[in-house]
């Protein structure tokens, strides 16, 4: 209906320009729901917006655009309210063909082709693949998932893709610590390192190392303790003793055994990991090796780029990045002294040439803890040449559990965590999967166990799911009961739905491509999960209040023919969120 209304609003627009009352006009004059009814169904303010530009009193122009709109069937009239908005009412006949619309629609009703042609990539989780997904990074997971479903919906084409960091220090420290546990498979003992990886999977990697390759990459205590810098337990550093133990991993191994080791724990932890988010209901059409992006020299070539801009100096033997031209707090390194390449230095080669594959847009999902690399890396992609603005960044607040009354731990470096795993087994995908969106992403979100468990109207996904299953519920009564039901007819016979409840109903259902179109454009998911909640509310009080199975065959097929509907529209919903729609509860 607001487009309908914007087509309208529109022609009586190009009419004034063509008397030369106006001589420019928006192509999208904003049409939004009335908040009171009373005063229309729909609102437009776009004569206070060109009132000015066109020398008029608002209401006067206001009243210039009425008299030029076009004549059309699902306005019952516009009138003129305050200093000059118009605000339109729906005939009845037009309200109640939202029903009709759904059902033909099926599935496909409240998608949209408001973003068609136009490519957009997300990447969303990227997690290290150093230990298995906790639930932190499970609301990362969700959103970054239901946002391009949504944005799929609204017509963008999208390439959902997980950036595995497969390169870098915290990978090194993994294969280390896996090496040092298989070490002590083999009989040696020595302090393991405050600042290596002690989670259980750690010893099953090496358990595994050590049955494939027996004793293959054994070596002594001796070879391995000898002239390493004290760790932090004997009054040394930390982070110098497992650079320390990581150089002579490498050195008493060898590049290829050390790359054998490397490797099975980036396969168990990947394949892990894939596994989690597929069972989760998160798929990606690209999974992108940080590795080939080194190997592929476009790390290289992303420094290069900046050097011949000017944007590059050496300090200190290091290479930094002048990002405080760009509005950054300070410059940031590119290479190190040692002539190591940073992890910044990856990521801006990385969205370079995320940009080079031509994405109209670039969505990077990113835990909150994030939010100071965000300037940097549009600082660098300005520098280079490319245009920032099509970079977003959606910064997500860790999920926080709750089990019992008690926070529950999760870092991944100590072993102490909670997997995403762990809760999907507990409360299932689809109390998960609706949980983790039903806040704003930059909202903290406390996951609380119980009311997940819960089978009531508190939880808001059983009770959606429960309004699904109580039209099937309806459906197979109608059967027992020998009674039928035409859908047709009950079309034709809508003008019956007079009461309350039923009217409450349609024009929530004519909201939902709306909010689908709003929660895409604006990452919102939590738009699309309460407006399920609501929906679902007016159904429950529609069933609690009225019989649906009554005698009158004309006002029984239109009930079912509304209600019908309703179960479509949140089975949609639900299925944009990752969440199923059950028959049966």
């Amino acid at each position: 209906m607001k487009h309908h209304l914007r087509q309208l609003v529109n022609a009586a627009l190009e009419t004034l320009q063509q008397e030369q009352i106006i001589t420019d006009a928006p192509s999208d004059p904003l049409i939004e729901r009335a908040r009171d009814s009373r005063f229309g169904d729909f609102a437009c303010n776009v004569a206070l917006t060109l009132a000015k530009a066109a020398r008029r009193k608002p209401r006067e122009l206001a009243e210039l655009i009425v008299a030029r709109l076009p004549e059309s069937a699902k306005v019952a009239r516009a009138e003129i309210a305050g200093p000059g908005f118009i605000n339109f009412f729906i005939t009845a006949e037009a309200q109640r063909a939202v029903v009709g619309e759904v059902l033909a629609a099926g599935e496909a009703y409240g998608r949209s082709t408001i973003g068609a042609g136009k490519r957009v990539q997300v990447e969303f989780v990227s997690a290290n693949p150093t230990g298995p997904l906790h639930v932190g990074h499970g609301r990362g997971a969700a959103y970054g998932a239901t946002v391009a479903d949504l944005l799929a919906a609204a017509g963008f084409a999208v390439h959902r893709e997980y950036y595995v960091n497969d390169a870098g220090r915290q990978m090194d420290i993994l294969g280390t610590s896996i090496w040092l546990r298989y070490l002590e498979l083999c009989g040696e003992q020595f302090p393991f390192p405050s600042n290596g990886y002690k989670g259980d999977y750690v010893f099953d990697i090496s358990a595994d190392l050590h049955r494939l390759y027996g004793d293959r990459f054994h070596r002594s205590q001796a070879e391995l303790l000898a002239d390493l810098p004290a760790d932090e337990p004997a009054g040394g550093n930390k982070e110098e003793h497992i650079d320390a133990l990581i150089a002579r991993a490498k050195g008493l191994l060898g590049m290829a055994d050390y790359r054998v080791v490397f490797d099975l724990g980036l396969d168990t932890i990947l394949s892990d990991i894939r596994q989690d988010l597929e069972s989760f209901g998160v798929v990606y059409e690209e999974w992108y090796s940080e590795r080939s992006l080194v190997e592929s020299g476009k790390v290289d070539q992303a420094i290069q780029r900046l050097q011949a801009a000017g944007h590059l100096y050496e300090k200190e033997g290091a290479l930094w990045f002048r990002s405080t031209d760009f509005g950054d707090e300070k410059d940031r390194v590119v290479v190190r002294d040692n002539g190591v390449k940073t992890y910044f230095a990856s990521d801006i080669a990385y969205h370079m040439e995320k940009l080079e594959r031509g994405f109209e847009r670039v969505i990077d999902v990113w835990g909150a803890d994030h939010h100071g690399y965000v300037p940097r890396v549009k600082a660098a992609l300005q520098a280079l040449g490319d245009d920032p603005s099509k970079l977003d960044v959606l910064l997500v607040q860790f999920a926080i559990l709750y089990r019992g009354g008690e926070r529950a731990q999760m870092s991944t470096r100590s072993g102490e965590f909670v997997t995403l795993r762990e809760l999907r087994q507990e409360v299932g995908n689809d109390a998960a999967r609706f949980f983790y969106v039903m806040r704003k992403c930059e909202q903290h979100l406390d996951f609380d166990l119980d009311l997940a468990k819960s089978q009531s109207s508190d939880n808001p996904v059983y009770y959606i799911q429960y309004a699904h299953a109580r039209i099937h519920s309806v459906m197979r009564q109608l059967a027992e009961k020998q009674l039928s039901y035409e859908r047709g007819a009950g079309l034709k016979q809508l003008a019956l739905l007079s009461e309350s409840h039923e009217q409450a109903l349609i024009t929530t259902l004519s909201r939902y491509p709306e909010v689908v179109e709003d929660a895409a454009l604006s990452h919102e998911p939590h738009q699309l999960a309460h407006y399920l909640r609501e929906l679902a509310n007016d159904f429950h009080t529609y069933y609690n209040a009225h019989q649906f199975l009554v005698d009158a065959s004309g006002l029984r097929d239109a009930r079912l023919a509304l209600i019908e509907a309703v179960r479509q529209v949140i089975a949609n919903g639900l299925g944009l969120l990752g969440v199923t729609a059950p028959e049966t509860m």
